[in-house]
């Protein structure tokens, strides 16, 4: 499929409105030469079908981590009217809110570089993860409703970190729409357990350093330096988002003759914003967002104990402090130029993160003057990036950037590489701790995407600037 894309700029291809029947708005890749070899063809198919969906508006924007999704890709971008349009599960996905949270510390790399093996040990022996991982926080009803509505501030309730991280996460830690009551009791018995945990795939903590500052002024205003420790937690909703996904799609799909709603794909399955069906997915999507943000704030709160504990050190020596937690899947309703007004839209990001500039009144007041920080993990042999968004990145992607490196292989392709090359040879000279190999063969580097050429793109379109690169030290996979 790619002979229709047509390069329009250096890193930019566009498939033009009206190339494929029921095409309603154009469909825009960010990738350089080098990406554009590695797109699939059904993640192509996959955004043009997004583009035949009703409501949509502007264009559909790709970024240039995209790959193969449940029914839009990810790395997708689209927003839909909010009185005329839709939302769609699938193109939020399974796991709500997966997303980012980095946070700084005090500490030099060099404390705990001699130390990484058995530090990184106890942070696995303290931090539940992998499939099924439970974290020991019991939740009755009552408690777990009031985390859907509360979000990371009821994790800050509990003792998991102080209240002033509530100015550094996206939304302040709480989408204000959540609904307990229109979450099935499956959702509520599949997340009761999971609370603080990381789970498994691709999501990780990671202890870092500051291996490289890219923009000096911009560093200094958010307290980071070359050599710094950070810590990266990458989790989402677990099986609570999950179930609401999955319940919802089942009246997505039930609900489209009653609308009128044709598909090319029925993992595009979706609902009228403004009908029942839509508003109840859209106040249970904001309840797992909610869950997800309480579950970073306590993963990444017990991973900075576990490391100050290991260390023998202070809260004040080690000096946690949040830089920022934002999502990488989910729907939220925001103001953006359409043409020659300003309309009210539903932007759904799969795989894909705000970028908002300096000034807009959704950053944080710390970072009005820079722009809202955006995290991009890459994979565990290489690095992870920080960057701001820019005033460019409204017009050119609804103020969204990419999430990550993007995977290159599937998870049965990288076992199997694995299997040819040996578990000890391709993972050399890494430190990675796991319940078991199965996520570590999984996640090696060779299956993902080089993030510098991601993050590379990024830049050049405009979207974002690049402030420092981070280096994995040792990290802990489900």
């Amino acid at each position: 499929m790619k002979e229709v894309l047509k390069k329009i700029d250096e890193y930019v291809y566009i498939i033009e409105e009206g190339t494929f029947e029921g095409q309603r708005v154009p469909v825009v890749f960010y990738l350089s030469d080098a990406l554009y070899e590695k797109l699939e063809d059904d993640a192509i198919k996959q955004a043009v079908n997004a583009s035949t969906l009703p409501g949509v508006q502007k264009a559909i924007y790709v970024m240039p981590d995209v790959h193969v999704g449940y029914g839009f890709p990810v790395g997708g971008v689209m927003a839909t009217d909010v009185e005329t349009g839709i939302i769609s599960p699938g193109s939020v996905g399974y796991d709500i809110n997966c997303g980012v949270r980095l946070i700084a510390t005090n500490l030099e790399a060099e404390r705990i570089e001699g130390v990484i093996k058995p530090l990184m040990n106890e942070i696995l022996n303290k931090i539940p993860a992998g499939v099924g991982s439970k974290s020991g926080i019991k939740l009755t009803k009552n408690q777990f409703k009031d985390l859907v509505i509360k979000g990371a501030r009821w994790a800050i309730e509990m003792g998991f970190g102080p209240e002033d991280d509530l100015e550094h996460i996206e939304s302040f830690g709480a989408l204000k729409d959540a609904d307990p009551d229109v979450i099935s009791p499956h959702a509520y018995e599949r997340g009761a357990n999971e609370l603080g945990t990381v789970g498994s795939g691709n999501h990780f903590v990671e202890v870092q350093k500051i291996e490289e500052i890219y923009d000096e002024e911009i560093a200094e205003k958010m307290g980071i330096w070359k050599n710094q420790v950070v810590i990266t937690v990458h989790s989402g909703s677990r099986g609570f988002g999950h179930q609401i996904c999955v319940d919802y799609l089942k009246i997505a799909k039930n609900s489209l003759n009653k609308y009128g709603i044709t598909l090319p794909d029925m993992q595009l399955a979706c609902m009228p914003f403004k009908s029942p069906e839509g508003q109840d997915y859209f106040k249970a999507m904001c309840g797992g967002a909610n869950y997800a943000f309480a579950n970073r704030q306590i993963l990444g709160f017990r991973t900075a104990d576990t490391i100050r504990k290991y260390l023998g050190i202070s809260w004040e020596e080690l000096g946690y402090r949040l830089i920022y937690d934002h999502a990488h899947n989910i729907a939220k309703v925001e103001e953006h130029r359409v043409g020659n007004i300003t309309k009210r839209v539903v932007v759904h990001r799969k795989g894909a993160t705000r970028s908002f500039p300096p000034k807009h009144p959704e950053v944080p007041p710390a970072y009005r003057e820079t722009g809202q920080p955006i995290i991009i993990p890459g994979d565990m042999g290489r690095a992870s990036f920080l960057l701001v968004g820019k005033e460019d990145s409204m017009e050119k992607s609804f103020g969204t950037a990419c999430h990550g490196a993007g995977r290159l292989m599937s998870r049965r392709k990288a076992k199997e590489f694995v299997k040819e090359q040996g578990l000890e040879r391709v993972i050399k000279n890494m430190v990675v701790v796991a319940r078991g190999k199965g996520t570590i063969m999984e996640e090696i580097p060779q299956a993902y995407k080089d993030v510098t050429e991601v993050v590379r793109v990024v830049e050049e379109v405009g979207i974002a600037t690049i402030v420092a690169k981070l280096k994995p030290l040792g990290t802990l996979k489900g």
